[in-house]
């Protein structure tokens, strides 16, 4: 499948189709979440806590344990 780079994906939401925009908004998501989780496991491992990481997402510490599960991405 051809990588589409998030800003073309972003103009797609604005189509005047909407099943086309939606299309387009939930690819976004996907490639935002799976974005969002490297750069989480990334933190992790240089050494980032929980807490600032969630600082940084706008969430509670526990939002952030509970979406990637604690241990998973290491240094419990």
């Amino acid at each position: 499948m051809e990588e589409i780079t998030l800003s073309a994906l972003a103009q797609r939401a604005d189509d005047d189709d909407p099943l086309g925009a939606l299309a387009a908004l939930a690819e976004l998501r996907r490639e935002v979440d799976r974005r969002e989780e490297l750069a989480v496991r990334r933190a992790r491992v240089g050494g980032v806590s929980w807490a600032a990481i969630a600082i940084m997402l706008g969430v509670s510490r526990q939002a952030v344990h509970h979406k990637y599960g604690g241990t998973r991405f290491g240094r419990g």
